[in-house]
């Protein structure tokens, strides 16, 4: 399945908390997204896998994707290495897509790092010929390299090259989001469980509080942002907000 948009996050709930805007946007608009979660979270504090696989699909459904896989990499001992490297390109082939949503390339927890490092190293190995790989059923795969590797900002703050708009579909996001219900604050059942980082409500205020942040900057409410090594180019000036700042 070729894809026109794909977002990868170490975590399930990285895409979610960080570009699902973004991809909501872009599938309203008639593209289609997916998504690759590196590892199943089995770390994390609150929740199983199985709940996280459950949550995840859950938001999935809510932005509506195509296909959400995940390749079960060690959460926390997954590497930036060969092994790892040529499991993403194999999945980068499969779904070829023009624009990969990737981890930020510096960041509080050490996996969104060295994820955003894998994914951004993977994207430009993956189109190279002479690296070869096979789809499920063997059958060699075309080398193909997307055409922007995109980061989005997740705890620290990097100053974005581009802001998305998201305000029309931030309530869908924040839908998204809340899908993860064992990871973030909820008191629907009274059963909290053990605090985390992002277990209070205060983190998602601070969510919102960085889509209202971003939105401001360019004039509209919400807004998603994200960090290029390439320089990213427009090929008409339509695709520029028109609003006064």
């Amino acid at each position: 399945m070729k894809l026109d948009l794909l977002a990868i996050g170490v975590h399930p709930d990285d895409v979610e908390l960080s570009c699902s805007g973004t991809l909501i946007n872009e599938i309203k608009r008639g593209k289609k997204g997916g998504i690759i979660d590196l590892t199943q979270g089995e770390l994390g504090t609150r929740g199983t896998i199985e709940t996280r696989y459950a949550e995840a699909a859950d938001a999935a459904r809510i932005m509506g994707v195509e296909v959400r896989v995940n390749l079960k990499m060690r959460d926390g001992f997954f590497r930036n290495d060969e092994e790892h490297q040529l499991k993403l390109i194999q999945a980068i082939r499969t779904y070829q897509p023009e624009v990969v949503l990737a981890n930020a390339l510096d960041d509080r927890h050490p996996d969104h790092g060295r994820a955003g490092q894998l994914i951004a190293t993977s994207c430009f190995l993956s189109g190279l010929a002479k690296i070869e790989t096979t789809d499920e059923s063997g059958k060699p795969q075309p080398r193909w390299r997307p055409k922007y590797v995109l980061h989005y900002l997740q705890d620290w703050y990097h100053e974005p090259d581009l802001l998305v708009d998201i305000t029309d579909v931030f309530d869908q996001r924040m839908e998204a989001i809340l899908a993860y219900k064992t990871q973030f604050f909820n008191n629907v059942d009274g059963h909290e469980g053990p605090q985390t980082y992002i277990s209070s409500p205060d983190f998602l205020d601070s969510v919102t509080g960085r889509a209202r942040m971003m939105g401001k900057r360019i004039g509209v409410k919400y807004a998603e942002g994200y960090v290029s090594e390439k320089k990213i180019g427009i090929s008409n000036l339509d695709a520029l907000l028109q609003i006064e700042t």
